[in-house]
């Protein structure tokens, strides 16, 4: 960890050394109570002793935080981690043992006057070891476990940003296979007029064109509201019944209050769609399009009755409907659901419930 400047330039220490100072600091605390003590060391000494220690072990562990971030152990495995933690933890104890020894006999010898060799100074081992070997060990193992920590959170991160980043790729391409979709079939109803009515087909051209317009500007949108996609549905309802005139027809019942709600663009208009397609374009006599929204009391149930049959009880989904399938789950993670069902053997019955989503700035 390095340290950064707040806004005002004043510099800010780092949580790495706010650790440092106020672990070592801490710990440090009893032996400068021992040595004042016990081995009477006095106001002044007992506060050099403990600044010497604090210095002393903070030295040693930023050595260690040092080789292990030139080395990259924070990226090793717990194996390979390991085979170089415990040499090193040993290491360090017996550095930390010989700068207490040193320490210990300067003290003794230039203040206190003893006479105390350095050689039989440096060989004094216990308890001194034991304690850098404990010291050492448990602030390893926090620094790592730190470390540990900190590289799961931002692997988890990444992790879900691929995920949201993958997940609007395949909605960028969903939404681009639709428009496509729903413009070859539009071209589809068009494309008999011609030859039929070249004046009803122009007229089929300019609804076509709103339509694309408005398709256009929410293809961007993950939601739209209600009312906006039934001002779509209606004009594709009337851009297909100059093509089926008497035999296509349409009637909406919705709750009150409904308007502002959100939901996927183009999924009521696919519904739409596909009931035509499969319903009344095949009947000699054509029929009706049932639309019918409402509001329970978490989801918002909209439900689309044509006439026709499911062949076998078996959907064959096409593209729109598989379309519409992936979009729901993307975007609602499997709290949205979609069924096509028969009600009998010549109505058909497509149920679409989703979650409960209110545009708050309308």
């Amino acid at each position: 960890m390095s340290k950064s400047k707040n806004i005002t330039g004043n510099r800010k220490i780092s949580l790495y050394w706010k650790c440092q100072l106020l672990g070592w600091g801490t710990v440090s605390i009893y032996w400068a109570y021992t040595v004042y003590t016990r081995d009477n060391y006095g106001v002044f000494f007992t506060f050099l002793n403990y600044v010497l220690d604090i210095v002393i072990g903070v030295s040693l562990t930023h050595l260690y935080r040092y080789f292990a971030k030139k080395l990259n152990w924070n990226t090793l495995n717990l194996s390979s981690l390991a085979i170089r933690v415990i040499p090193s933890t040993v290491l360090l104890s017996v550095a930390y043992m010989e700068l207490v020894d040193i320490k210990w006999h300067f003290y003794w010898v230039l203040v206190v006057g003893k006479h105390y060799n350095l050689w039989e100074s440096l060989k004094y081992w216990d308890p001194v070891f034991i304690t850098g070997l404990r010291l050492m060990a448990i602030w390893i193992l926090a620094y790592h476990l730190y470390h540990y920590h900190k590289n799961r959170l931002e692997t988890a991160e990444q992790n879900a940003e691929l995920l949201v980043i993958a997940k609007q790729a395949q909605l960028d391409n969903l939404a681009t296979q639709l428009n496509p979709h729903f413009l070859f079939n539009s071209l589809n109803s068009i494309k008999s007029l011609i030859i039929e009515n070249p004046k009803i087909a122009r007229r089929a051209v300019d609804l076509l064109s709103d339509i694309l317009r408005t398709s256009l500007y929410e293809k961007d949108a993950s939601f739209i509201t209600i009312k906006e996609e039934l001002e779509l549905v209606k004009d594709y309802i009337a851009l297909e019944k100059i093509r089926f005139e008497e035999r296509l027809n349409m009637s909406i019942e919705m709750d009150n209050g409904l308007e502002n709600y959100l939901i996927l663009p183009l999924c009521i208009q696919l519904l739409i769609e596909n009931g035509i397609k499969h319903g009344i374009d095949k009947r000699i006599n054509g029929g009706t399009i049932k639309l019918s929204i409402k509001k329970t009391a978490e989801t918002i149930e909209i439900i689309v009755q044509n006439p026709g049959q499911i062949a076998g009880n078996k959907v064959k989904a096409g593209i729109g409907v598989k379309n519409l399938t992936k979009r729901l789950q993307l975007h609602y993670d499997g709290e949205a659901s979609f069924e096509l069902q028969n009600i009998d053997p010549h109505l058909v019955k497509a149920i679409l419930i989703i979650p409960i989503q209110k545009n708050e700035y309308l």
